[in-house]
């Protein structure tokens, strides 16, 4: 490896928007063809949720894939989506306006009750409580809860976390020599391994491209708008739900930058990740979802990270977590991390980081074609 930038939360999260477009680059061009429209006008036969925007139905079937542990043709029929000719489809209709009307008389139309509520994985909800076969290490942290709360009852305060995160990177003075960085590496997903390359600017630029065998898929922020490529189709902005995500990945200086990124910062309880317990320290965003990071109480180091996109029908969590700290040119960095969402994980690991200038325009989508259904602006 060659010298780092340090940042240690950027390349992860986008990667994930990057592997969503590489494995649908039909839902890709779908997304530029209903842009603005709401999903009655942009698909056929949406009975229930006509008046959300198009770009939001894909993952609100992808929420209740995850809720029900099932695939598209669950309920729908392959290749031709519109047809009603199986009946889970029509249950799930009933039963997204059971979970709304439940949510508007017993929770003033805030969404507290979501698909998953009941059924948590199975297509078939389970009324019965299970008999546990053994004890479990739940139930001990359960039985010695007293004692673990009286020995948390000081708690960091999140301000202090933050503070020792950053020394644990490097400090201030480390962080301040970096202005651009490029990264490249490769990443593992569904027993493949595909080369990737990223390219950051400070203060909130960056691209990432991962070398498909159908061509590049691309995943940008140009510091203020987010933009995809995929096979060499013409670029199509990112949704407001991406376009946040991205602004977050975009920069450059993670640990240096993460107090002024979120307007609430707070300690949480503390979690294990395996049989270590972390300190959690959940971050807030006027009209975003939460971000709840991890970091070890030893080193201060972070160890991951749960985000999450917001869909009318529930919240999807993308988790990420970090290992092989390495420290290159006076700077720790995490050579490695794996991501995990609804529909699997992949895991991404760093070869060669260094600095070197980057034009602004690099972070810029490429002129549209005058055969090209969409433009990016």
């Amino acid at each position: 490896m060659t010298k780092s930038s340090g940042s240690l939360f950027v390349i992860a999260t986008s990667a994930l928007v990057l592997i969503s477009v590489a494995s649908s680059s039909s839902a890709q061009q779908r997304k530029t063809e209903t842009a603005g429209k709401t999903a009655a006008q942009a698909y056929k036969n949406i009975q229930i949720l006509k008046d959300i925007p198009a770009d939001e139905l894909v993952p609100s079937m992808q929420f209740i894939s995850a809720s029900l542990g099932v695939g598209c043709d669950f309920c729908h029929v392959e290749h031709a989506f519109d047809k009603d000719d199986k009946k889970e489809k029509q249950t799930a209709r009933e039963m997204m306006t059971m979970m709304f009307a439940i949510n508007k008389n017993n929770f003033d139309g805030h969404r507290e009750v979501t698909c998953y509520s009941c059924h948590h994985g199975s297509h078939d909800v389970t009324g019965t409580p299970m008999i546990a076969e053994e004890t479990s290490a739940s139930d001990h942290s359960r039985e010695n809860s007293a004692s673990e709360t009286a020995h948390n009852t000081n708690p960091p305060s999140a301000d202090q976390v933050i503070d020792r995160f950053l020394q644990a990177v490097g400090g201030v003075a480390a962080l301040d020599k970096v202005n651009s960085r490029v990264q490249s590496g490769h990443i593992d997903f569904d027993g493949h391994q595909v080369p990737i390359e990223v390219y950051a600017k400070s203060p909130d630029k960056r691209l990432s491209v991962m070398h498909m065998p159908n061509g590049e898929n691309t995943t940008a922020f140009d510091g203020e708008q987010g933009w995809l490529s995929n096979g060499g189709r013409s670029a199509r902005e990112m949704n407001a739900a991406e376009n946040a995500g991205a602004k977050i990945d975009a920069e450059l200086n993670f640990p240096q930058n993460l107090k002024r990124m979120f307007d609430q910062l707070r300690v949480s309880r503390p979690e294990k990740i395996g049989d270590k317990e972390e300190t959690v320290v959940v971050g807030r965003k006027q009209g975003q979802p939460p971000v709840k990071l991890y970091f070890d109480p030893q080193t201060g180091l972070l160890t991951r990270a749960v985000r999450y996109t917001e869909t009318p029908l529930g919240r999807l969590p993308v988790q990420i977590d970090y290992s092989d700290y390495r420290e290159i040119g006076g700077i720790k960095t995490p050579a490695q991390w794996t991501l995990a969402r609804t529909s699997g994980r992949f895991t991404i690991h760093i070869d060669e980081l260094k600095q070197e200038p980057i034009a602004d325009s690099k972070f810029e989508p490429p002129a549209a074609s005058s055969n090209d259904a969409g433009k990016p602006r």
